[in-house]
């Protein structure tokens, strides 16, 4: 392990507090270490593999004498001290040619391995010889094969070019920045107990075109390969520790959303709230707040009293006809 001092000015300071936990961390860096056995192939195919991670990349020109699976002290040391958690080592030997091991760490802790030997039918990014992307973007990841969801191993495979390629994470969504396409198709249809079958790397340009219907509001895309085009053959697999697995899915309080009580959001986005009331006593509820609804203005109240002063009055009613006219008064 690198033994920590206490730094000595403000720009090593910096760069402690650039290493520290955070809420939100990093990019994750990736580090390129050609092995002791690693040959002019291996170091062709990292190069075009640091391409599509640049910038957040470091790779090595000296070889290094490392095995992963029988000592990985050496792979701890190198995280540390440059700072990366993403770990590519090329080697080649009779019985593993041309190998890739690929390796996460957790805390300057080895996370997990997996080993992906290059088949003979390879073609690297020097190949094609067409227009590239703009470095520094992040891809679409596309995996094709039901296995990928289902099979641990290739499940592993895709949380591993998941956590490669994700890039920053932001809110943004600009279309002008989805320029390329990172393809990863399991060979042949692939059953539970069979061998396991190739996984086919494949990248490719995104290009639009003009159409017809929908202008250039609804461009027409196409695809065309850019490489590297890579068949790896799935190799040696070392898979984390459930303790270790609890401690890297952690997540920060600082991250979790607060709820509100009693209110949801359906699958369309649409927000619903519940209001729990206790139980009403209907007989004391207060209606008559309006100066119209008060008792003495009921027009029921009135027919019936009206109508019982009619019946008692009858005898005393008189109309009209029966009051003679008044007698004219004598002028003086």
């Amino acid at each position: 392990m690198i033994r920590t001092v206490k730094p000595k000015n403000a720009r090593a300071k910096r760069a402690l507090e650039k290493k520290e936990a955070k809420i939100v961390e990093n990019v994750k860096q990736a580090l390129f270490i050609p092995g002791q056995t690693s040959n002019k192939l291996l170091h062709d195919v990292m190069v075009d593999l640091s391409a599509l991670k640049k910038p957040q990349m470091k790779r090595f020109n000296k070889k290094n004498d490392i095995r992963p699976f029988e000592d990985a002290s050496g792979l701890e040391f190198l995280s540390e001290k440059n700072d990366c958690s993403l770990m590519v080592l090329s080697s080649n030997s009779k019985k593993r040619k041309n190998n890739l091991t690929f390796i996460r760490t957790f805390g300057y802790k080895i996370y997990d391995m997996i080993e992906l030997q290059i088949a003979e039918n390879y073609k690297l990014l020097s190949d094609f010889k067409k227009e590239t992307f703009t470095v520094g973007l992040k891809p679409m990841m596309i995996f094709q094969g039901s296995a990928f969801d289902t099979d641990p191993v290739f499940m592993h495979i895709k949380s591993l070019f998941m956590d490669f390629f994700r890039g920053e994470v932001t809110t943004l969504q600009d279309v002008s920045g989805l320029q390329h396409i990172i393809s990863l198709t399991i060979a042949g249809d692939y059953q539970d107990g069979e061998p396991l079958p190739n996984v086919l790397f494949r990248v490719y340009k995104l290009k639009t075109y003009k159409s017809e219907q929908g202008g250039k509001k609804l461009p027409r895309v196409e695809l065309s390969e850019t490489g590297p085009r890579l068949d790896f053959k799935i190799g040696r697999i070392q898979t984390p520790t459930p303790d270790m697995v609890k401690e890297a899915m952690k997540r920060p309080k600082q991250l979790d959303i607060k709820l509100k009580k009693n209110v949801e959001l359906d699958s369309m986005g649409d927000k619903f709230g519940r209001i729990h009331m206790g139980k009403q006593d209907l007989q004391n509820m207060q209606t008559r707040k309006m100066k119209g609804l008060k008792s003495k203005f009921d027009q029921t109240a009135e027919v019936e009293s009206g109508d019982d002063e009619i019946d008692n009055d009858d005898e005393s009613f008189v109309t009209a006809d029966d009051i003679e006219p008044s007698a004219k008064r004598p002028k003086h």
